[in-house]
């Protein structure tokens, strides 16, 4: 088991699961690729190895984003957001962000755009 820095941990909001949403976002373009969680085992293997471990919150176990599908994502900058209840993992994609096989998980489905 990977231990979370103390200093990180107490800057957190957690769920009452345990959990922090993660916005992941491409290295350079700014490109938003996926929303994902993390626990504090799951983001302490992220700072230990460079590699983008989640917690599935539907499977009930981590995952390592590319371990199966060879899409990885490598882990540039982590980044906490002012409330401490949202991170942000910069990265360098590899391949498809999405399950689907889709670049990004935010390109299929326009809700809503103001013109003008």
């Amino acid at each position: 088991m990977t231990r979370l820095d103390p200093q990180v941990k107490d800057r957190l909001r957690h769920t009452a699961e345990g959990l922090v949403p993660v916005v992941v976002q491409q290295q350079g373009s700014g490109e938003v690729l996926m929303l994902a969680w993390v626990d504090d085992e799951a983001l302490a293997r992220t700072i230990d190895t460079g590699r983008a471990t989640y917690w599935s919150r539907s499977r009930r176990e981590y995952w390592v984003k590319g371990e199966t599908s060879g899409h990885e994502q490598h882990v540039k900058e982590i980044r906490l957001d002012c409330d401490g209840d949202t991170l942000l993992f910069v990265v360098d994609q590899v391949g498809a962000a999405c399950h689907t096989g889709d670049r990004t998980c935010f390109d299929a489905d326009l809700v809503h755009r103001v013109d003008g």
